[in-house]
């Protein structure tokens, strides 16, 4: 399997090369060079298989020669051993046709996890291999940096600095990150936004010069290995609902586009997905842009539902790649649109197409409230609010009530206790993996959204 580059300038490059890269030298993202697909008898033959065997399945593909298949397997079963639910994901039914996929049972209790626990292993595997070591930058907006560091503390081969928005993320996901002390751990806050702290990690990686220096690599939703590993609970939460003899319908809470676009992937590779709801908070770029075909970063609102506070969805240049049938030159043309003049529109009959599988709403402030309220009263449990955002959207948006509508679960609600406990009156559900962080001292730096100074700070630190 060969992954070509979004913008067309950057070498094609194996399984390994892309984890190991992240980032394509011309800035553009790496996908594979084609889809291998599932036919109706290969994922009737996944029904009923563990969490780990549909990932083998499902990843090996995209793997290729890069990782024999026993090793590849040993790394898929250690990964979600640390999940403290059997099923790793699993299904619990809100009502007669909706269903909430719970994806935070990993060790930092969100999503991210269910891709990072692959990850970190994987780079370890590859950079052991090569004699490597490397230096992974990152961007959150609140929970892939928690996710990123408990898959990289402690490995030898592998240095880890996150960026993260000063005071834009909870209390509890800025816990999880800076009250780790493993000597490879660096924790940084940048005086602005989560785009900010996005666009200063691009930034690092144009630097060529800098980039090779430090040895830079990502494990942002930009890195393919992180989608890939995330399609998986897409596989399993619809072959646990009948698939492949009847579709599901997904209602996913994205900023970055990432998490979503996993769907699209296995919609790709088979898998009978009727529709993909692409449910926004306040922060609604991609909503706007499903509904009028343009794509025009504004300033971000800070909400309660801080992870998906974004204005500039990275993972969205993987899906306009395929909208003009994988013609770099004119992605190139739009992002390049994007740098000049703010933003860039697509010809109606392409956003048509895309739009037979996506929908796209916009939840605001009093309608997450008001979705945990109803969700806790009319099924008896406790949603964040990120959830909440997927929960509310997806009811809008869902095109048929006899489809079963899957919400993505991104978090466990007691990330996020002041908005739980806003909207019930009540405190919200707690964990002992909390809990015990507020016993910690933190460590971080604090910086100025400027990429000298992050520089700077890394090749201080590495």
């Amino acid at each position: 399997m060969q992954y070509v580059s979004t913008r067309g300038d950057a070498p094609a490059r194996n399984f390994a090369e892309v984890v190991l890269t992240g980032l394509a030298e011309d800035g553009g993202l790496y996908v594979p060079h084609s889809w291998p697909a599932f036919s109706q008898s290969e994922l009737c033959k996944l029904q009923g298989r563990s969490y780990a065997e549909v990932a083998f399945s499902v990843i090996q593909p995209f793997v290729g020669d890069s990782l024999d298949e026993p090793a590849l397997r040993d790394l898929i079963e250690d990964a979600y051993a640390t999940f403290d639910h059997a099923a790793v994901t699993p299904l619990r039914q809100i009502d007669s046709s909706t269903w909430l996929l719970e994806l935070f049972h990993g060790p930092t209790l969100a999503f991210k996890d269910c891709a990072l626990q692959l990850l970190g292993p994987l780079m370890s595997v590859f950079l052991e291999r090569a004699n490597q070591k490397l230096t992974v930058i990152g961007a959150t907006s609140g929970d892939t940096g928690s996710a990123a560091i408990e898959a990289c503390r402690d490995r030898e081969a592998l240095e880890i600095f996150i960026l993260h928005p000063k005071d834009r993320v909870s209390d509890v996901q800025r816990r999880q990150m800076t009250t780790v002390t493993s000597a490879n751990v660096h924790n940084i806050a940048i005086e602005g936004t989560f785009d900010d702290c996005q666009a200063l990690v691009k930034e690092l990686f144009a630097d060529v010069k800098f980039r090779r220096e430090a040895g830079l690599g990502a494990v942002n939703s930009i890195n393919w290995a992180r989608v890939l590993a995330q399609t998986v609970y897409y596989f399993v939460a619809a072959l646990a609902l009948g698939a492949p003899g009847r579709p599901v319908a997904f209602s996913v809470p994205t900023g970055n586009f990432g998490d979503v676009y996993a769907g699209y992937c296995a919609a790709r590779m088979g898998l009978p997905i009727q529709q993909l709801t692409v449910a926004t908070n306040s922060n609604d770029i991609l909503a706007r842009f499903f509904s009028d075909g343009t794509y025009a970063p504004a300033a971000v609102v800070p909400t309660i539902s801080p992870s998906m506070d974004i204005q500039v969805a990275s993972n969205f240049e993987r899906l306009l790649f395929e909208m003009y049938d994988r013609d770099a030159v004119a992605v190139t043309g739009r992002m390049r649109g994007l740098v000049q003049s703010g933003s860039f529109s697509v010809e109606r009959e392409r956003l048509d197409q895309v739009k037979e599988l996506f929908v796209a709403q916009r939840i605001d402030e009093a309608a997450t409230l008001e979705t945990i309220r109803d969700v806790s009263a009319r099924a008896g449990m406790v949603v964040d609010p990120h959830t909440a955002v997927g929960i509310a959207a997806g009811a809008i948006t869902r095109r048929s009530v006899d489809v079963p509508l899957i919400c993505l679960a991104t978090a466990h609600p007691a990330k996020f206790p002041d908005a739980v406990g806003r909207a019930l009156g009540s405190p919200a559900p707690s964990s002992p993996k909390i809990a015990m962080l507020f016993d910690r001292d933190e460590r971080y730096g604090v910086l100025a959204n400027d990429s000298a100074a992050v520089k700077k700070y890394v090749h201080e630190h590495i």
